[in-house]
């Protein structure tokens, strides 16, 4: 991706040499910003349009329908095994993940950028997180619940942190040189936590379908703004180097 970008910028700061005398070289990184930002934008309106109509009768009815056909699913065994399922997606799991992909990053490419990113997502994601349940300030379901809660209902922490942290794993995941088959295998896997966390949510009994939908929007937008970003900064980086 981050070839791709710089292919692209270098493209764009042709056709503006040609086109404009008094040439600005700064300009490509800040149209990138702007493309960042719309990206965001887009995504948060999203966001909005579901928020404002969580108390909508569509709403209801969709939260209602998926959450009986989902708990209609539950038995012993498998309540340990969405027990545990979401367990990955809560500080603990994290912890453990995250010191297992820095030990990996650090020996195998020598690299703790990816290590600090990772933090990064993960950290801001949760406290965005805390932050949107606050302003929103929706109930948990009243459903049996099968693990304790003590915070908010929407948006879904565990689907919004989940999306964020592993959705930027499979994007390091997708651009590091390791063998296909292996990396064709974590992109799954991290696919597969994503769905089956939030999911779990629902099947625990702790929170609405819309709140799961709500959790992964925002959480892409949270992944695909710091990609962004992160990119940018790599190119600015780039930029005085050749220039210097």
């Amino acid at each position: 991706m981050k070839e791709k970008i710089i292919d692209f910028l270098r493209e764009l700061e042709f056709i503006l040499k040609d086109k404009f005398h008094q040439y600005n070289h700064k300009l490509p990184y800040i149209i990138s910003i702007i493309l960042a930002l719309i990206v965001v934008v887009v995504g948060i309106n999203v966001f909005v349009e579901l928020t404002n109509t969580l108390n909508s009768d569509l709403i209801t009815k969709y939260d209602a329908a998926v959450t009986k056909y989902v708990t209609s699913f539950r038995t012993p065994q498998l309540n340990k095994i969405l027990q545990f399922i979401t367990n990955l997606g809560d500080l603990y799991g994290y912890i453990v993940i995250t010191t297992i992909c820095s030990l990996w990053f650090y020996f195998k490419f020598k690299n703790w950028r990816y290590v600090l990113q990772l933090v990064f997502v993960i950290i801001v994601s949760g406290l965005s997180n805390l932050a949107l349940k606050e302003v929103i300030n929706r109930a948990r379901p009243t459903a049996e619940h099968l693990v304790s809660v003590q915070t908010l209902s929407y948006p879904s922490g565990h689907a919004m942190s989940a999306t964020a942290f592993y959705g930027f794993l499979i994007y390091l995941f997708y651009f590091l040189k390791i063998n296909k088959g292996l990396k064709a295998a974590l992109i799954f896997i991290c696919s597969f936590l994503i769905v089956s966390i939030g999911l779990s949510r629902i099947y625990l009994g702790v929170h609405f379908p819309s709140d799961i939908a709500g959790g992964i929007i925002a959480g892409t937008i949270w992944v695909m703004f710091c990609i962004l970003i992160f990119n940018i900064i790599d190119l600015f980086r780039r930029e005085e180097e050749r220039t210097s």
